[in-house]
C-alpha cells in the first residue's frame, strides 16, 4: 500500500516528465526558497525560475560604503517568484538602458532601493536528481551607474545551452563605488558586492542543480570591466572558472580611476550639502543621506554625459573603479605585466561600432546633423578627454590620423566615432587578451558584426554592431521575441558563449 502511495504522489508532483504540477523549492544555507517552473517553447523540459534571492545583508545605514555582509537566515520557504529592486540610480537612465537592452517582452517594473542585493536563477537541471550542470554568472553593464540584473532573462539561454543561469545585482553610483582614497572609503563597494555574489554561488549552486567547480562569470560593457577586474582581482581566486568580457576591460580608461579620487568625493560631498573637512567627515554626513537625498545628488553631478563647456579634465561622467589595494592590489597595467591574475580561460570581445549611436545618444555628444568638420572633430575629441585620455597635444595628430583620408563630413563624423570606439574598446581589449596569452592561458577574441531586428527605430540603419547589440543574441532575444534571423546568429553566438561555459562543448576551446 504505502508503495502504491509513493507512485502515486511521484506521478501527482509529476504530471509529464519534465512537466512539474508543483512549484520547485530549494534549500539555501540560509533557508528554504520557492521558484516557479517556465516553459520555452520548443523545449520539453521546463525552466525553474528563483528571482530576487538575498546574497548579502541590505546595505542600509551603517553597512553604507562597507563591504557587503552575509545574508541573515529565514526560517519560512521565502518567495521567489517576483523581481527584486533594482540598485538605487537615476530613474531615467536606469530605465532607457533597461528599455534598450532587455530580451523580454514584458516590461520589467521600475522599483529602486538600496535593498538590492539580490540574484536571479534559472536552472533546466531536473531537481528531483543530483545535477551538475555548468554556471554562468551575468554581470550587467550600465556604465557601474545604472542597469539590473532582471533585464535580462536567462530562459533561452538557460533552456538552449543546457546551463544554470545566474544574474546578479551590485551597488552603482555613488552607493557602489564612492571613494574618499582611504580606509574611511576605500570603494570599489560594487565589486564587492560581485564578489559576494559568487561566494554565494560556490556554498549554494549545487542545490539548484549547479556545477561549483563549473562558474563562468561573463558581462557586458562595465560588466565587462567587473569581469575582467575580477580577472585581475587575487580576492576572486577560485570562485570562477572561465570568463568572458563584451565591450569593456579593466583598461577601459573611462571605467577605472587610476589617480586621487579625494577630489571627486569633495564634489560628491559639497552636491549631497556635506562638509569637507576630513574623509571620515564626508564619510559620516553621507551615510547620514537618505536614499532620495543621494540620488538628488547623483543627479546634480551629471554623469553620463559629456561636458561641453568646462575644462574636460574636471569632469567626471562616471565613478569607477579604483585601485585599493585590496580587490586590485596594482594598477591593472602592473598585474598584467607582472602576470599576477586568475589565469582561467578568457574570451574578449568587442563590436564593430561601439560607437555608432547608443553610446553618443545616452552622452548627448552633438552629432544629430549627422556630419563633422575637422576642427569641430578637434574640439570634441578634447572634450571626450574623460572616456579616451589623449593628451590635448596628440590630438590634431589623432584626429588628422583617423580623418584626414577624407574631405566627406559624413565620412568624417564615421571615423570620428571609429576612433573614440577603438581608443576606449578595442584597443584596450585587444592588449588585455595578448597579455592573457602570454601568460599561457587560454585566450580567444570575437568582433560582433550585426544588426539585431529588434534594435530601437531611432538607431541609424547604417549602423552594424552597436555597444550592447550582441546581448540580443547572448541571452537568445528571438526564442522570447521571435525573429528567424537573428535565430541563427543567436544560436551561432550561443554555441561560442556555452563553449566556455561548458567544458569541451564548444567550437573555439577545441581549436
Amino acid at each position: 500500500m504505502w508503495l502504491r502511495a509513493l507512485v502515486l504522489a511521484t506521478l501527482a508532483a509529476f504530471t509529464a516528465w519534465g512537466h512539474p504540477s508543483s512549484p520547485p523549492v530549494v534549500d539555501t544555507v540560509h533557508g528554504k526558497v520557492l521558484g516557479k517552473f517556465v516553459s520555452l517553447e520548443g523545449f520539453a523540459q521546463p525552466v525553474a525560475v528563483f528571482l530576487g534571492i538575498p546574497f548579502a545583508k541590505p546595505p542600509l545605514g551603517p553597512l553604507r560604503f562597507t563591504p557587503p555582509q552575509p545574508a541573515e537566515p529565514w526560517s519560512f520557504v521565502k518567495n521567489a517568484t517576483s523581481y527584486p529592486p533594482m540598485c538605487s540610480q537615476d530613474a531615467v537612465a536606469g530605465q532607457v538602458l533597461s528599455e534598450l537592452f532587455t530580451n523580454r517582452k514584458e516590461n520589467i517594473p521600475l522599483k529602486l532601493s538600496e535593498d538590492c542585493l539580490y540574484l536571479n536563477i534559472y536552472t533546466p537541471a531536473d531537481l528531483t536528481k543530483k545535477n551538475r550542470l555548468p554556471v554562468m554568472v551575468w554581470i550587467h553593464g550600465g556604465g557601474l551607474m545604472v542597469g539590473a540584473a532582471s533585464t535580462y532573462d536567462g530562459l533561452a539561454l538557460a533552456a538552449h545551452e543546457n546551463v544554470v543561469v545566474v544574474t546578479i545585482q551590485y551597488r552603482l553610483g555613488i552607493w557602489g563605488f564612492f571613494s574618499t582614497g582611504d580606509e574611511h572609503s576605500r570603494g570599489n563597494w560594487g565589486h564587492l558586492d560581485q564578489l559576494a555574489a559568487l561566494r554565494w554561488v560556490q556554498d549554494n549552486i549545487a542545490s539548484f542543480g549547479g556545477n561549483p567547480g563549473s562558474v563562468t562569470i561573463f558581462g557586458e560593457s562595465a560588466g565587462g570591466e567587473s569581469v575582467s577586474v575580477l580577472v585581475l582581482s587575487p580576492l576572486a581566486k577560485n570562485l570562477f572558472h572561465r570568463a568572458i568580457s563584451e565591450s569593456g576591460v579593466a583598461l577601459t580608461a573611462v571605467l577605472v580611476k587610476k589617480g586621487d579620487v579625494k577630489p571627486l568625493a569633495e564634489q560628491i560631498a559639497i552636491a549631497a550639502g556635506c562638509q569637507t573637512t576630513t574623509s571620515a567627515v564626508m564619510v559620516h554626513c553621507l551615510r547620514q543621506k537618505t536614499e532620495e537625498e543621494l540620488l538628488e545628488t547623483t543627479l546634480k553631478m551629471k554623469f553620463f554625459s559629456l561636458d561641453l563647456h568646462g575644462d574636460p579634465r574636471e569632469s567626471h561622467p562616471f565613478l569607477g573603479t579604483v585601485i585599493d589595494g585590496l580587490l586590485l592590489p596594482k594598477t591593472p597595467e602592473e598585474l598584467q605585466a607582472e602576470r599576477k591574475f586568475n589565469t582561467v580561460p578568457y574570451m574578449v570581445g568587442f563590436n564593430k561600432q561601439e560607437f555608432g549611436w547608443i553610446i553618443p545618444m545616452l552622452m548627448g555628444y552633438p552629432l544629430s546633423e549627422g556630419k563633422l568638420d575637422q576642427k569641430t572633430a578637434m574640439s570634441l575629441l578634447w572634450k571626450s578627454y574623460p572616456l579616451v585620455y589623449i593628451a590635448k597635444e596628440l590630438i590634431p595628430e589623432a584626429t588628422e590620423k583617423y580623418l584626414g583620408g577624407t574631405d566627406d563630413p559624413v565620412k568624417k563624423k564615421d571615423l570620428f566615432l571609429d576612433l573614440l570606439a577603438d581608443v576606449t574598446f578595442s584597443v584596450p581589449s585587444v592588449i588585455v587578451a595578448r597579455h592573457h596569452r602570454d601568460a599561457g592561458a587560454p585566450t580567444y577574441m570575437y568582433e560582433f558584426q550585426y544588426r539585431p531586428s529588434f534594435s530601437s527605430d531611432m538607431k541609424p540603419k547604417t549602423v552594424i554592431g552597436d555597444h550592447g547589440d550582441e546581448l540580443f543574441s547572448v541571452f537568445g532575444a528571438p526564442f522570447l521575441k521571435g525573429n528567424g534571423s537573428l535565430l541563427s546568429v543567436s544560436l551561432e553566438l550561443g554555441d561560442l558563449g556555452s563553449s566556455v561555459g561548458v567544458v569541451g562543448f564548444s567550437k573555439f576551446l577545441l581549436s
